[in-house]
């Protein structure tokens, strides 16, 4: 009789079966916990509720104690909420796009932040830029979650090099932060899910975003130094029918900047 060892196609198919239902599975677990959370939540808030204003210091311990059991689980349902957006993520609507435009509106959202983290943004953009094809909603999420990563990379502040230019028949966006790098075994790493550096962090922004990237046939590659910075690079293909204009001078610049004094 033949193995399966021996019919690598069946067992392919086999392991892509097992992969299926152990997310459907999954996906099915984190949307039942998110029901018993929401409620400890709301409880929690009816209680601090009662201790809005303590008058003890056993009535002011007991209000800390509350305030963390709610952060915990506003944590938890941001870990769940993001688990079920990398397993199942929504269908994507895509519309012609300048890149440009959604790049202009991610860095007005986070000015403020970056203001408040002293952080430089330097912007390029390529104009002229061509059309591509973009689930505006979805993109904008990936790319937000792109630069809070780099504003995290700069705790005492820095710079973000946000520069657009179009390159063969795809178009390139690079967010270049000075921050603190990383070497290359993290950066390797970076895209697995549940892999994370940061305290409390989900593992699951980068992976998503990268899932993101990748349905709009696009593809991100990172470039790290330690104590240099990060350089991210998002491809995105121009449709045929919005054809790019060829050029030599298509290639990218350098890959960092300079240190900011």
């Amino acid at each position: 009789m033949t193995s399966f060892a021996e019919r690598p196609e069946e067992t392919k198919q086999l392991g892509l079966a097992q992969a299926t239902e152990i997310a459907r599975l999954a996906g099915a677990w984190a949307h039942e916990i998110r029901g018993p959370i929401s409620v400890i939540r709301l409880n929690m808030e009816l209680v601090a509720e009662d201790f809005a204003e303590p008058k003890t210091p056993q009535e002011r311990r007991l209000l800390d104690k509350i305030q963390v059991v709610l952060r915990e689980c506003q944590r938890l349902e941001d870990m769940v909420n993001n688990f079920l957006a990398y397993i199942r993520p929504r269908p994507m609507r895509f519309t012609p796009t300048n890149l440009n435009d959604q790049v202009r509106r991610v860095l007005r959202f986070f000015s403020p932040k970056a203001k408040e983290a002293r952080i430089d943004i330097v912007d390029y953009l390529a104009p002229d830029l061509p059309s591509v094809l973009l689930d505006t909603e979805a993109f904008y999420g990936a790319l937000f979650n792109l630069v809070l990563n780099a504003q995290e990379a700069m705790p005492s502040g820095g710079q973000l090099v946000v520069r657009t230019y179009p390159i063969g028949d795809k178009v390139a966006l690079d967010l270049i932060d000075t921050g603190v790098g990383m070497d290359q075994k993290t950066c390797a790493q970076i895209f697995d899910p549940f892999f994370t550096t940061k305290p409390g962090g989900s593992g699951l922004g980068l992976p998503t975003a990268k899932k993101i990237i990748e349905a709009h046939d696009g593809e991100i590659t990172v470039q790290s130094e330690v104590g240099r910075g990060t350089k991210v690079t998002i491809k995105l293909p121009v449709p045929p029918r919005l054809p790019a204009e060829t050029s030599s001078s298509g290639d990218a610049p350098s890959s960092m900047p300079a240190q900011p004094p």
